[in-house]
């Protein structure tokens, strides 16, 4: 148990239900769980919960990972482009590096609003982080889910598509 656990913190923090309800979508894994027990409304047929980064992925993802320090997110972002099918959840950070990298190989980017509060391992809700949050999308999946999010009022859907870049400078 490490201290900010012993004092009631936790760097712990679930996505709430209300995402995925919007989203409309059942993904073959959530590769950063802290396993199905503790958030059983994740519709996910597979929980990885250890050594995500290290595991193969498969089919349709979500990704909600430790957002961490300065440039923490990045391993995560490179595995999830690596991979290229599912939704990884984001700290808006547009001016980061690793962020507009990101975004660049997504399809589809959802601006949440409002800002989430993400509950915290006791199941309470918390403050939202002095930041917003993104959802990114790579492959149809994700383009639906986020396209079902955008019309069900949360957030803003911008498409960004390389390969529809192409198309049309082609």
């Amino acid at each position: 148990m490490s201290a900010h656990e012993k004092s009631g913190q936790s760097d712990e923090w679930y996505t709430p239900r209300w995402i995925f309800d919007a989203m409309g979508v059942e993904f073959n894994m959530d590769v950063a769980s802290p396993g199905e027990l503790t958030t059983p409304w994740i519709p996910a047929r597979a929980f990885v919960v250890r050594n995500s980064l290290n595991v193969r992925w498969g089919g349709f993802v979500w990704m909600n990972p430790p957002f961490g320090g300065h440039n923490g997110y990045r391993p995560w972002a490179d595995k999830f482009i690596a991979h290229g099918n599912g939704v990884a959840l984001a700290p808006n950070r547009t001016g980061a590096p690793w962020w507009q990298e990101f975004a660049r190989h997504c399809d589809s980017l959802l601006f949440v609003t409002p800002k989430i509060k993400f509950l915290r391992p006791d199941g309470s809700e918390g403050k939202s982080p002095g930041y917003g949050s993104v959802l990114m999308a790579m492959g149809p999946q994700g383009q639906l889910a986020l396209q079902n999010a955008a019309a069900s009022g949360a957030g803003l859907l911008t498409t960004v598509s390389p390969r529809l870049t192409q198309v049309r400078a082609a």
